[in-house]
């Protein structure tokens, strides 16, 4: 179990390097509510700027995240996704049919596990893809290798890149992946319904960002590592009206034990995986040696969201905006 415990949050964390890896021009990460409440998907790899429908009435011409045009005949209804938050997004738009594979972190919603798992990142097999005969692959643009990009395109396979770096291209990719799959409306009205959602959390929010919270996406066990600026979690921190204690780090960020202790968090949110046995995540930190002055284990102020809610450009970041306020305003 310790094993498969360790191997978990290896591969969780894995993929939360990866969408680090991406984003290096990363230009909104800690722009906070104002990108979360009023941008309408201003992504800075134009992924926004999507062309009409042309030559025909079913054809589709977008640009993609990392400004290649795309042109398809007709809407995708075979697509393959690498990325776990492609996935989600697929689903969300009610396009869940197209997928017919996907990379090996893809695990919600639990219907994504009915379909072909397929090596992705530095393992990508071109074969497993062309064997799935996909119309179209969704990729995050760390993974884009011109070799097997242009293999599979000479195959026929159209390449995408979905690379969302905030919550304002969060936004982008919806509506590019509804694009792709003939879902536009449902893209536009899933984007609709997160900015009503965050501008309502926004507005609630009675914070001034004089209270921290310290974002824990490894615990102590395994080396302490944080969500510092230009992550999901700092941006929907600042929307909340609290400072994330890490905003002065770049990324997802490994830091010491002694620098947690000394900034003091008033809130600590843990994305640490629990299987049933041994202290759960909140009772882990509050069992820490020398960890029983700080304000948030002195005031129980511990939360543990496990679930990629608030890690993943996806829908659900709505979702883990509203256990976070709930957690934080005690609602």
């Amino acid at each position: 179990m310790r094993h498969k415990k360790l191997l978990a949050l290896i591969l969780a964390f894995a993929m939360l390097l990866a969408l680090a890896a991406c984003g290096g021009q990363n230009s909104g990460g800690n722009n906070g509510g104002n990108s979360a409440g009023n941008n309408a998907g201003n992504s800075q790899n134009g992924g926004s700027d999507q062309g009409d429908g042309q030559g025909g009435d079913t054809s589709i011409t977008l640009t993609d995240m990392a400004g290649r045009e795309i042109t398809l005949d007709e809407p995708a209804t075979r697509v393959v996704a690498l990325a776990p938050s492609d996935c989600e997004i697929l689903y969300a738009v009610g396009a869940g049919d197209t997928l017919v594979g996907r990379g090996e972190y893809c695990n919600y919603p639990d219907q994504v596990l009915d379909a072909p798992e397929v090596s992705s990142g530095g393992e990508t097999n071109i074969e497993q893809i062309l064997s799935l005969e996909p119309q179209v692959l969704l990729v995050l643009s760390m993974f884009e290798d011109e070799s097997w990009v242009k293999q599979l395109e000479d195959a026929g396979v159209q390449v995408v890149v979905s690379n969302a770096q905030d919550i304002a291209g969060t936004y982008t990719a919806i509506e590019m992946i509804g694009k792709l799959t003939g879902k536009d409306a449902e893209a536009a009205q899933v984007v609709e319904d997160m900015k009503a959602s965050f501008a309502d959390l926004q507005a609630k929010a009675s914070g001034d960002g004089t209270k921290t919270i310290y974002f824990e996406v490894s615990p102590l066990e395994y080396g302490l590592w944080t969500a510092g600026t230009s992550t999901f979690m700092d941006e929907v921190a600042n929307l909340l009206g609290v400072k994330n204690c890490f905003a002065d780090v770049e990324g997802w960020a490994e830091i010491s034990e002694e620098e947690v202790l000394e900034r003091n968090p008033d809130y600590i949110m843990t994305i640490t995986m629990y299987y049933g046995e041994g202290p759960t995540p909140e009772d882990e930190i509050k069992g820490r040696a020398g960890w029983e002055n700080v304000t948030a284990v002195q005031n129980g102020k511990i939360l543990n969201l496990p679930d990629d809610e608030l890690s993943r450009p996806a829908p659900r970041l709505v979702e883990g905006a509203q256990k976070l306020y709930d957690f934080i305003y005690g609602e």
